[in-house]
């Protein structure tokens, strides 16, 4: 398995940022008749974390999720980073041409 870190343009000074989960998400209840102390920390997965750079990145992560998938899995790496997951270096060449043409140097990898 190879694992590449995804990249996307900043959309305000335009330098390469990939978000990183720091720490899982903690979801809360609140009911009308009661209080619920109960909060359950989740790991955002890597789709989730992508959709998250919406109006970060200089392009749409709902353009981009579909031209990953199709060569890699999107995941989160040990840091919480999101990286392409893929199955041999062939796949990962192919995601770095699709992305240059579909995105330019817009959206990249790197190890």
């Amino acid at each position: 398995m190879i694992r590449l870190r995804l990249f996307g343009r900043c959309r305000i000074y335009h330098d390469p940022v990939s978000p990183v989960l720091r720490a899982p998400a903690q979801i809360g209840w609140d009911a009308w008749f009661r209080d619920i102390d109960l909060v359950t920390p989740r790991r955002l997965k890597g789709p989730e974390l992508l959709r998250r750079t919406r109006g970060w990145w200089t392009t749409e992560p709902t353009e981009v999720q579909p031209v990953v998938e199709r060569f890699g899995s999107l995941v989160l790496g040990d840091g919480g980073e999101l990286m392409v997951e893929f199955e041999g270096r062939e796949q990962a060449e192919g995601l770095r041409h699709a992305l240059e043409e579909k995105f330019g140097d817009q959206v990249f990898l790197s190890p």
